[in-house]
C-alpha cells in the first residue's frame, strides 16, 4: 500500500540549482504532465542564463523566505510559516508595559451572528492589511491607524454552501497587489495602492459547494492557493495564478481521477461507486509554505468524502487527510505522507504546515511538520516525504461495515491531547475501547477522543527555530461518532451535503490545550489546560514570549519557556485571530484582528488592534458593553 512516496526527488534539486531564487520558468496551463515539466525544465535553464531579466521586486523568494523584521509580508510571517518574529524590543522582561497605540474600527463588516474572524494581518510599507468574515478588505495606516482604502466584496448572501462560518483567514501580498480568496470562490486581485481591483477569476462555483477560506499565497509570479467545501461533495484541489492577470497557471487534484498515481485507493471502475472520487473531499484549508531552495509547496489536506461513510470509497483515498509536496512552478506531484487511512472519523489535516532545518541524531535535517486533529505532530524529511522521527503502523479495532484500514500510522514521542476517554459523560452510550481514537462506530454511536472538533484545527502553529519547539494551539474535546448509512450513495446535485452522518459533540470534557513540542523528539516540553477553547493560533518571539488569544477578548503573552502569563489586555471581543509582530520607525509593534468566531461561540467585534512599549490606550470594556464606534481611536 501507499503509506508514503516520492518521486525523483534528484529534478527537485537540479532545479534548485538552474533556478535558483527568483528565477522561474515561464508557464501555461498545466496540470503536471511530463511534457509540462520539460518544457520548464528549459525555460527555466534559459532564464538562470539570461543577463536580460527583469529585476526582482522587493517581495523576492529570498524576502519571502526570510524572518520577518519590518513587515509581515505572508500569512504565516515568512513563506517557511514558522510565524516567528526575531525581534527582542517586547520581551519577557518589559511586556506587562505593552499598550494600545490605535484601534481602528472596521465599519462594522463581519460582525453578524454567521461570521468569523480568522485573519491574520499582513504589514508592508507602513501598511496593515486585513480581511474581516464578509471578504471585505481595508488598508489602515501603521503611523495613524486611519483607513487607506477599503474594499467591499458585497457577496451574495443566498451562498448556503459554507462548511464552518463565513470566515477569511487572511490575503496575500505582491509588490503591487492584495489578494484576496472568496466565498464565492472569486479570487480577486487588488490594487495595493488604491484597493481597486485589478483583475477578478471565477475559480469554481460556489454553487458546486467551492469556497476560499485560507489566505492566498504569493510566490515568484504566481497566487497560491486551496479550495475548501469537503462537506459539500467536493473534489479537492489547489491552484495557481498567474499574478499579473489571474490566468491559470496549474490544478493539482488532492483526490486522483481514473489512471492517475492514487487512484488505485479509491474504488476501480465497475464498482458501483466508482464515481465516488468526484465527491472525494481532500479540503485544504490553509495558506502552503515553500522551500525556495527545492522548489516545492508544501500542504496538507481534510478528510475524504462522505466524511462519515466509508463503505462507498473503498481503499486508503489518497492523497485525503495527507501531507503533500508539489513542484511550486508546474504543480506537479513529489511526495505525499498519509496521516489517517480511509479516515471515516473527520480527522482533516488542518493546520498549516511548518518548514524549519533541525538537528537530529547528530545530523542537520530539511523538516516540515503539521499538528493534526489526530492529537500528534507528524514530522518528515521535506526532500522525500520520509518520517524523520519514528512513525509505525499499528493495528486498529475493525468495522467491515466501513471497509476501515487494518493499520494507522502513530507517530514516535508524545500526543499534545489525549487521546481516550476515561469516563463516559452522563446520556452517552457505554465506552467502546476506552473511546480510544480510531475506535470504529456505525449508527448507535461511539464516543472517542479526540472529536472532530478536538486536535489541531485551523489555528496556526509557531515555530521558535532557536530552541526547535513548536508551539500547538488545540482543543481537547471527545466527539459522539455517529454514521455510516446514506439515503443517497453519491450526492444527487451538485453542492449538496455530502457527509454520511452527525457531528455529535459531548459536553464534557472540552478544554483549550497550548501545548510546547520539542522538535528533535517529538515529545512534550510543557502542556497548559484552558477553561476556554483554544482558537487563536500563536505567534512565538525572540524575545521569549508567544501571543496568542482568549474567547472573552483577552490578548495574552506568555512567557515560552513555560507558559507564565505575563501580560493580557482585553480588546472587546473574542481574540480569535493569531497576530503579527513587525518593526516601524525603530519601535516593536504587535497587531491584532478582534472580532470572535462562530465556532468558538464569541462575541463579534469589527478592531484592528496595534500595541507598542510607548503605547498610551487601555483596555476596551468587555463585550456588550460598547457603544458602535466607525473611526480609529488614539489616545
Amino acid at each position: 500500500m501507499l503509506r508514503y512516496h516520492y518521486a525523483d526527488m534528484d529534478r527537485n534539486l537540479e532545479r534548485a540549482v538552474l533556478y535558483g531564487f527568483g528565477k522561474r520558468p515561464s508557464w501555461g496551463n498545466t496540470t503536471g504532465t511530463a511534457a509540462a515539466l520539460l518544457a520548464s525544465f528549459f525555460l527555466g535553464l534559459g532564464a538562470a542564463c539570461s543577463q536580460d531579466s527583469p529585476p526582482a521586486g522587493d517581495l523576492t523568494p529570498e524576502r519571502l523566505a526570510a524572518l520577518p523584521t519590518d513587515g509581515w509580508p505572508t500569512n504565516g510571517g515568512n513563506l517557511f510559516n514558522q510565524r516567528y518574529s526575531p525581534l527582542t524590543q517586547i520581551n519577557r522582561d518589559n511586556v506587562a508595559e505593552l499598550r494600545g497605540v490605535w484601534r481602528a474600527r472596521l465599519g462594522g463588516s463581519g460582525v453578524g451572528q454567521k461570521y468569523s474572524g480568522e485573519a491574520q494581518p499582513i504589514v508592508y510599507e507602513g501598511v496593515a492589511y486585513i480581511v474581516t468574515g464578509a471578504d471585505d478588505v481595508f488598508a489602515i495606516s501603521v503611523e495613524t491607524g486611519e483607513t487607506l482604502w477599503t474594499y467591499e466584496a458585497n457577496l451574495n448572501q443566498s451562498i448556503d454552501v459554507i462548511c464552518c462560518g463565513w470566515t477569511s483567514r487572511g490575503v496575500g501580498l505582491s509588490d503591487d497587489k492584495i489578494f484576496v480568496g472568496q466565498l464565492d470562490a472569486h479570487l480577486v486581485a487588488l490594487d495595493r495602492m488604491t484597493g481597486e481591483v485589478v483583475w477578478d477569476t471565477q475559480t469554481e462555483n460556489w454553487e458546486d459547494g467551492y469556497s476560499l477560506t485560507s489566505a492566498p499565497l504569493y510566490y515568484d509570479g504566481l497566487v497560491i492557493t486551496g479550495f475548501a467545501g469537503a462537506e459539500r461533495g467536493i473534489r479537492g484541489r489547489v491552484k495557481a495564478y498567474n499574478a499579473d492577470d489571474g490566468s491559470l497557471a496549474w490544478t493539482f487534484y488532492t483526490v486522483p481521477g481514473p489512471g492517475e498515481f492514487g487512484s488505485e485507493t479509491w474504488p476501480q471502475p465497475g464498482d458501483p461507486y466508482s464515481d465516488v472520487y468526484l465527491y472525494g473531499g481532500g479540503s485544504v484549508w490553509q495558506t502552503p509554505a515553500v522551500d525556495p531552495e527545492l522548489g516545492l509547496v508544501y500542504f496538507s489536506t481534510g478528510n475524504p468524502g462522505p466524511d462519515f461513510a466509508g463503505y462507498v470509497r473503498a481503499g486508503d483515498n489518497l492523497f485525503t487527510t495527507s501531507m503533500l509536496a508539489l513542484d511550486v512552478y508546474t504543480g506537479e506531484y513529489r511526495w505525499h505522507f498519509q496521516q489517517v487511512h480511509h479516515d471515516i472519523w473527520d480527522y482533516d489535516a488542518a493546520n498549516p504546515v511548518v518548514l524549519f532545518d533541525i538537528e537530529i541524531d547528530g545530523e542537520t535535517r530539511q523538516a516540515v511538520a503539521e499538528a493534526s486533529k489526530t492529537g500528534w505532530v507528524y514530522i518528515l524529511d521535506r526532500v522525500t516525504g520520509e518520517p524523520l522521527i519514528g512513525i509505525e503502523e499499528r493495528p486498529v479495532p475493525q468495522d467491515e461495515r466501513h471497509l476501515t484500514s487494518p493499520t494507522q500510522p502513530y507517530p514516535a514521542g508524545d500526543s499534545f491531547i489525549h487521546q481516550f476517554v476515561d469516563i463516559v459523560a452522563q446520556g452517552f452510550p457505554p465506552l467502546v475501547n476506552q473511546g480510544r481514537i480510531f475506535t470504529p462506530f456505525w449508527m448507535e454511536g461511539v464516543v472517542a477522543m479526540p472529536g472532530p472538533f478536538g486536535g489541531a484545527n485551523w489555528p496556526p502553529s509557531a515555530y521558535d527555530p532557536t530552541s526547535g519547539t513548536l508551539f500547538v494551539c488545540a482543543n481537547e474535546r471527545p466527539g459522539f461518532f455517529r454514521g455510516g448509512e446514506m439515503e443517497n450513495d453519491l450526492p444527487e446535485m451538485p453542492g449538496d451535503s455530502y457527509i454520511g452522518g452527525f457531528f455529535g459533540n459531548v459536553p464534557f470534557p472540552n478544554h483549550g490545550i497550548l501545548a510546547a513540542m520539542d522538535m528533535h523528539t517529538n515529545t512534550l516540553v510543557w502542556r497548559q489546560r484552558w477553561q476556554e477553547f483554544c482558537y487563536s493560533g500563536v505567534l512565538a518571539t525572540a524575545g521569549g514570549l508567544l501571543f496568542t488569544g482568549q474567547g472573552d477578548g483577552r490578548l495574552m503573552a506568555l512567557d515560552s519557556s513555560d507558559g507564565s502569563v505575563l501580560w493580557e489586555f482585553q480588546t472587546g471581543a473574542g481574540m480569535n485571530a493569531p497576530v503579527s509582530a513587525f518593526e516601524h520607525n525603530g519601535e516593536q509593534h504587535i497587531i491584532a484582528y478582534s472580532a470572535g468566531n462562530l465556532f468558538a461561540g464569541t462575541p463579534r467585534g469589527d478592531s484592528l488592534w496595534l500595541f507598542s512599549l510607548s503605547g498610551t490606550m487601555d483596555e476596551a470594556r468587555p463585550a456588550g458593553s460598547e457603544l458602535p464606534v466607525t473611526e480609529a481611536e488614539h489616545e
